[in-house]
């Protein structure tokens, strides 16, 4: 693996953290670690994990600060202008792009793979989810549910309010008989929690093969066996319907989407829907409404909401 590597920074707002990581994540990014000033003040407020945090970044930054790793190929440069026009016509899909600057920078890769680690650490998500990084020490109480997570070069380490939202309606909504499909699964968060919950039966899906490779490493860190990640899309991939069907995506994504999960999901299921902006919330309702759900729960974190809806 080459030893230097590029890192591009990017300065946002925190409502649109998660649609720039959307943006990466159509390039060649190798890696991807979210500050944002929304968690930290939340952290510093409740006394969990604010010591790892330079002292002067809630000074500095008001939003966010995304830092993507990238091999210097003849492929970055294209990446690059793709990435500063995305961020720029944030604005066309309800987001503030915040200070909106890009920089790069050339790193170490022993840098990027200590630094990068110190960006995750043990959060409590819900009543008793409790997200850890593998490399982190931590003394489980009584009734509190592991999941190991090793986020590698996927996104999704339970930091974000869209990601809250779903592991908070996965624990309320979950029980032994079932069978979920996690769309767009990432590091494996969403299903790894939902199979942690006893799940009869999990399946993730996911069109990157960065991001199946690493979902598939978690749910082994996980040691659970009523798991599967698939490449490819839900119409495509998976067979038979679901009880839940959970997509923590972006509101115009959810509202393409949806037309196909009516036919995954069996009557009486539930669909949870996250990255869904405050401002987009009515349009993804409608549609769903549209297509015949009943809407039981609008849950809301910060500028995000998540939806559950009943087929």
């Amino acid at each position: 693996m080459d030893k230097v590597w590029l890192e591009v920074e990017i300065v946002t707002s925190s409502e649109a953290a998660e649609a720039v990581t959307g943006i990466l994540y159509n390039t060649g990014v190798h890696g991807v670690a979210i500050l944002d000033a929304q968690d930290i003040k939340e952290k510093k407020e409740s006394n969990d994990g604010f010591d790892w945090v330079e002292v002067d970044f809630l000074d500095r930054v008001e939003g966010a600060v995304i830092k993507a790793y990238y091999k210097e190929d003849e492929k970055f440069n294209g990446y690059l202008q793709y990435i500063k026009e995305s961020l720029m016509n944030l604005d066309k899909f309800g987001f503030d792009k915040g200070e909106g600057t890009v920089t790069v920078k050339r790193v170490d890769e022993e840098d990027w793979e200590n630094n990068w680690k110190a960006y995750y650490k043990t959060t409590r998500v819900g009543e008793n989810i409790i997200i850890k990084p593998v490399w982190e020490k931590y003394e489980k109480s009584e009734g509190e549910v592991i999941v190991e997570l090793d986020p590698g070069m996927a996104f999704g380490t339970g930091t974000h309010e869209t990601t809250r939202l779903c592991i908070q309606a996965l624990e309320k909504y979950v029980n032994s008989n079932s069978t979920i499909f996690d769309i767009g699964t990432g590091s494996g968060i969403l299903a790894i929690t939902a199979g942690k919950l006893n799940a009869k039966k999990v399946i993730g899906v996911d069109l990157d093969p960065v991001a199946v490779d690493s979902a598939r490493e978690n749910v082994k860190l996980n040691n659970l066996e009523n798991i599967e990640i698939l490449y490819g899309n839900l119409m495509d991939v998976v067979e038979g319907k679901a009880n839940i069907i959970v997509a923590n995506i972006l509101a115009d994504i959810i509202i393409i989407l949806s037309d196909d999960v009516k036919k995954f999901i069996e009557k009486g299921g539930y669909f949870i829907s996250s990255g869904i902006i405050l401002s987009r919330k009515d349009d993804v309702i409608n549609k769903l409404e549209q297509l015949g759900f009943t809407i039981e729960e609008i849950n809301t974190d910060g500028e995000w909401c998540c939806i559950i809806a009943k087929a």
